[in-house]
């Protein structure tokens, strides 16, 4: 049995693509925590994010109390 400490070292949401996973980790993303310090146009920026990952996210920060920064 393998162990991915990356999974236990992430909170971001399950379900999210694998290009949106990958996006996200490149650019240094491992916390919603860290999301939420960005507006959704940074992270739109990101190849591999798309409207989908988008709300995906959006609804992870909103479960933790949190949400996009520049958010209405």
């Amino acid at each position: 049995m393998t162990e991915n400490k990356q999974i236990t070292e992430s909170d971001l949401p399950a379900g999210l693509a694998k290009p949106a996973q990958r996006a996200l980790l490149t650019a240094g993303y491992l916390q919603l925590e860290q999301i939420a310090k960005v507006s959704e146009v940074e992270i739109l920026k990101l190849h591999g994010m798309g409207p989908k990952a988008l709300e995906q996210l959006r609804n992870a920060l909103d479960a933790k109390g949190l949400s996009f920064a520049n958010r209405a």
